[in-house]
């Protein structure tokens, strides 16, 4: 039996969570996969040396649900390695990732399972995306995604978010995401994978919602910049095309970031379950988050 003819429910999918020191919302995390719709998964959750309460929650919830693994590694490895760790250890074929400090809607899985039985060239999917702050709120800005992404559509703007994909685990062994802070190893992992294939494709929905964090290897502009310009140089663009790029890159992102400090300014910030916050600090957090946002 070939995969176009399999039912949605029959297809298995290996999740893969690096963590490091993420007490705070690895839990949240963690449900947000036990509530999916499509049930057939294994999750596995990578520590990567934390030194908080990680481990022990992410080690309670596998105690609960046999679906759940919980990998260590013995010394503090970057969220890279953690990532290929998990890949490696995974017994499916299609790999999801998903970053312990954000969140899936429910239908995430079985929308995006569907999508790949659709179209049998399809080796790697992802979807749209929502924002939250630190503290868990939602902001009213999504990211919208198009239908298929090339690798030179790729190159303009980073629309593939982490925690958003689902990717054939034989091309993620063929290139193992590298292991280096001073770029965008998942930009570049994309990238990689589409000079082999011919598109990606985009489930215009926002069924992740994705932690915006000052902490971030990326919660600063500048940062963030400086990291897109030398991943444009580790995959081997010249210095004029990673130039050309590079302006497309800094107008869209200029625009997206603008979009959510708009949504913040227009809307203010919504609890995760969508209803509007209605504590008495909504003014102050509003604030706070348009300042973090022009910071950033």
């Amino acid at each position: 039996m070939n995969q176009e003819s399999l039912p949605c429910k029959m297809i298995p999918v290996s999740i893969v969570m690096p963590a490091w020191n993420a007490e705070k919302t690895i839990g949240q995390a963690i449900q947000s996969v036990m509530d999916q719709t499509h049930e057939n998964f294994e999750l596995i959750v990578v520590d990567d040396g934390s030194d908080d309460g990680t481990l022990s929650i992410a080690k309670a919830y596998s105690e609960r649900d046999c679906r759940i693994r919980v990998l260590e590694n013995t010394k503090n490895l970057g969220v890279s390695q953690s990532r290929n760790n998990g890949v490696q250890a995974a017994r499916y074929d299609w790999i999801a990732f998903l970053d312990s400090d954000d969140l899936w809607e429910a239908t995430m899985l079985e929308t995006q399972v569907r999508t790949i039985l659709r179209d049998s060239a399809c080796s790697i999917c992802f979807t749209g995306s929502a924002f939250m702050n630190e503290r868990g709120e939602k902001y009213g800005y999504t990211l919208s995604v198009p239908e298929r992404m090339t690798y030179r559509s790729l190159l303009k703007q980073n629309l593939i978010t982490c925690s958003s994909v689902l990717v054939k685990k034989e091309a993620l062994l063929r290139h193992p995401m590298h292991n280096d802070p001073l770029i965008h190893e998942d930009f570049a992992l994309w990238l990689q994978i589409l000079r082999e294939e011919p598109y990606a494709v985009g489930i215009n929905e926002p069924l992740v919602i994705y932690r915006l964090s000052k902490s971030s290897k990326s919660g600063s502009k500048l940062r963030a910049a400086k990291m897109q310009w030398r991943t444009y140089r580790y995959i081997g663009l010249r210095p004029m095309s990673a130039i050309a790029y590079f302006v497309i890159y800094a107008n869209r992102n200029l625009h997206k970031y603008l979009g959510i400090l708009l949504s913040v300014q227009r809307d203010g910030v919504k609890n995760h379950d969508g209803s509007e916050k209605t504590s008495g600090s909504h003014a102050g957090d509003v604030d706070r988050d348009r300042s973090h946002l022009q910071k950033a």
